[in-house]
């Protein structure tokens, strides 16, 4: 029977090799690069989930702030789009990185004064272990498709009781669907490649948290939004790997320490 551990394998090799959804020319792109939609999320049955393009190459808004503030030592921030949240951290000056698949979305994150890798969670990441906080802001619980196979990855990254904050669906929902990024305009329709993606509610991650090793020690809602925060009870013994060619930074690599796995890019 193969374990949470051997799914995450799998998950690596099927979604993650072959090249990102979200990626330069494609709508997700071409709207980062604009700040403005509209952006949608759509199901091969026609559903669209609306994209807060908007909202997400803004400053980070009084909820964004308020999940910061609960964020413990080093933090990274998961799917961090244009890097409204990891540009906050920096500005109070903690240690956070952001990662993305998309290009854009890491280019604008050093551009707006953050750190950024363009890489897959489930690629090799520096730190692994050491992390405080993980952030899974803006529904990236959905990252994958596999939000079992997502949250065991996290246990790896995330300290020994370390902290996980995932914002979650408004509804008791736990979907599992191939999706593509459309933009539609008055005079055209873009689409870019399907992927697959979920959509997962406060209970439902609840379900897949006990699963994968984390501990539930509060949920919330503000702002029409919602979020659960959890604690990390495995055992982190993961090496950290070396970086990779993906680096996109404008800084350059500390002196390393056993203590923070920010010296690590």
């Amino acid at each position: 029977m193969s374990t949470a551990r051997d799914l995450t394998t799998v998950v690596t090799a099927d979604l993650w090799e072959a090249p990102a959804p979200w990626d330069a020319g494609d709508p997700y792109s071409e709207a980062l690069r604009a700040g403005r939609g509209p952006l949608f999320l759509e199901r091969a049955d026609g559903w669209l989930l609306p994209l807060d393009v908007e909202r997400w190459c803004a400053a980070a808004d009084p909820v964004d702030l308020a999940v910061l503030d609960r964020c413990e030592g080093a933090v990274l921030d998961v799917g961090c789009g244009p890097g409204r949240l990891v540009a906050a951290l920096v500005a109070r000056r903690r240690r956070a990185l952001g990662i993305d698949v998309s290009e854009a979305a890491v280019a604008h994150t050093v551009r707006h004064g953050g750190r950024a890798l363009r890489r897959s969670v489930f690629d090799p990441l520096p730190g692994e272990g050491r992390w405080g906080t993980a952030l899974l802001m803006d529904g990236n619980i959905g990252i994958g498709g596999d939000p079992l196979a997502l949250l065991d990855r996290l246990t790896a990254l995330v300290a020994r009781d370390g902290l996980l904050i995932a914002e979650t669906a408004p509804s008791d929902i736990d979907e599992r669907v191939h999706v593509q990024v459309v933009h539609l305009a008055a005079a055209h329709r873009t689409a870019g490649t399907p992927f697959p993606w979920a959509r997962v509610g406060t209970p439902a991650l609840l379900r897949h948290a006990r699963r994968a090793g984390w501990r539930a020690v509060d949920q919330w809602s503000a702002g029409g939004r919602c979020f659960a925060a959890l604690r990390n009870r495995a055992t982190n013994t993961t090496a950290d790997p070396a970086n990779s060619a993906a680096l996109i930074s404008s800084h350059r690599p500390r002196k390393p320490s056993a203590e923070s796995p920010a010296a690590d890019w």
